[in-house]
């Protein structure tokens, strides 16, 4: 890593003054936790010449239970979210998947808003300048072909999130305050499976709260893969919630992380409901995981470990939540 260039920091103290200097300066980027951002900018990946510090915007910072459902801001800390009180058994994966993201020092300084927009990562991007520079860049930045896939026209890169998948099987939206307003989406709809342009956001938008319906007679839990047991991104990742009435699965919802440029929000699991947990519907999960998803060589692991490490962790997962429904 090399030393930071050099920007200027601007510190609104609301989120419409936010949006609107990003508006003034479309070359600046949003600042966090900076847990993402800041050891990309030592890799020369991106030299903004301003940065926009959300520190001061304490309408990021709010979490409370409302009667609507739970309101969480992007910018609670990973570390609060993790040991809140708030996130009580239905809401299990968004704490497991928080406390499970790399260090408590990283925790203590990432945040919600940052973790769902975390930059997608590859073996072939997340290089110092001069490593990329002499693999003559990428597509993702600087270059003109993906080294990954084979026609090279598409960038590949994984998105490697935590909180999003558990999030999604929570039924998740987002709030994304414009330089027009404000607007509310199924959080699924944020991404794109594209990995160089993987957020449905424009130029100034700024995501600014995370809103989760009620919930009652839900289990949840997420479960990953990764290198090492602490600091690493997931290899992959997998979130599941499930409802059930006495032995019969009455609802279940399970999305996946680190194994596209998007999480993946699985389709047709209605399909797997109205009957008790059996080796077929075991065997049925995995087959869905493994249409779903399409891991390509952009970690140091194979695809086909994260392929099967995916269906494994699915079926591992949603087993254990129908174990415990009582």
């Amino acid at each position: 890593m090399s030393v930071l260039p050099a920007f200027d920091i601007l510190e609104p103290a609301t989120v419409e003054e936010a949006v609107a200097l990003k508006s003034e300066h479309p070359g600046a980027r949003y600042l966090a936790g900076g847990t993402d951002l800041v050891p990309n900018l030592r890799r020369g990946i991106g030299s903004p010449d301003r940065l926009i510090s959300l520190a001061a915007t304490s309408a990021l910072q709010r979490f409370e239970d409302t009667p609507e459902g739970l309101v969480i801001g992007a910018g609670v800390r990973l570390s609060e979210l993790a040991e809140s009180a708030l996130l009580r058994a239905p809401h299990a994966a968004l704490a497991t998947a928080a406390g499970s993201i790399a260090g408590p020092g990283h925790r203590a300084m990432a945040t919600v808003g940052g973790n769902l927009c975390l930059d997608t990562r590859c073996v072939f991007y997340n290089q110092s300048r001069w490593w990329r520079a002499a693999n003559n860049y990428c597509l993702k930045l600087n270059g003109d072909t993906c080294h990954v896939q084979k026609k090279g026209d598409k960038c590949v890169a994984a998105y490697s999130g935590d909180l999003a998948p558990a999030l999604m099987v929570l039924g998740a939206e987002v709030e994304i305050a414009t330089a027009g307003g404000r607007r509310r989406l199924a959080l699924a709809s944020l991404f794109r499976e594209d990995g160089k342009d993987y957020l449905d956001l424009g130029p100034a938008d700024l995501l600014v709260a995370v809103h989760l319906p009620p919930l009652s007679d839900l289990r949840s839990g997420y479960l990953k893969s990764r290198v090492r047991q602490s600091m690493d991104f997931p290899l992959a990742g997998v979130a599941a919630a499930i409802r059930c009435e006495g032995d019969r699965i009455a609802d279940l919802a399970v999305a996946i992380t680190g194994t596209n440029s998007r999480p993946i929000l699985l389709e047709g699991l209605q399909d797997l409901t109205g009957a008790a947990l059996d080796e077929a519907l075991l065997d049925a999960l995995g087959k869905s995981v493994a249409r779903s998803i399409k891991p390509m060589r952009t970690t140091s692991m194979p695809s086909l470990y994260r392929r099967q490490m995916a269906g494994v962790l699915a079926r591992r997962l949603v087993s254990r939540l129908y174990e415990e429904r009582n």
